[in-house]
């Protein structure tokens, strides 16, 4: 079993940057995915509506091609953070957990896309609402 990274406040702060670039190389791809599944499920509804008539069997298979393609590309950002030991807790709003020790135990630094530095921590039994200023 392979031991969680351990990150200092100052060695969390120095990926700030980084993380802001990937989430926001992010955003575009994610509001693709979630306009093409309301398109996916348009054709599925019509599909259904025509009752084995249905003739758009192309757009369907190019829709679901693009979306398998772009969650790939946000599956492959995603591994990248997690391969540096962050927990990713929400794609969406950029919101990630660095492990860090503090006062003897493991705790979250706690840290959401568009923030400048990391102000927050939070134990590990608690999210984002529980968060308390460093």
């Amino acid at each position: 079993m392979q031991q969680r990274r351990l990150f200092s406040l100052d060695e969390a702060n120095q990926l700030v940057p980084w993380l802001q670039e990937v989430f926001l190389r992010l955003e575009s791809p994610m509001r693709r995915v979630q306009s093409l599944q309301e398109s996916a499920s348009t054709l599925e509804r019509e599909q259904r509506r025509q009752n084995g008539t249905f003739d758009r069997y192309n757009e369907v298979n190019r829709v679901q091609a693009e979306l398998n393609e772009l969650r790939t590309r946000i599956q492959g950002a995603v591994d990248e953070i997690i391969n540096s030991g962050i927990i990713v807790r929400d794609i969406g709003q950029g919101l990630v957990d660095f492990p860090h020790m503090r006062d003897g135990r493991e705790v979250y630094l706690c840290w959401i896309k568009g923030e400048i530095r990391i102000d927050f921590w939070h134990e590990t039994d608690r999210g984002f609402a529980h968060r308390q200023p460093l």
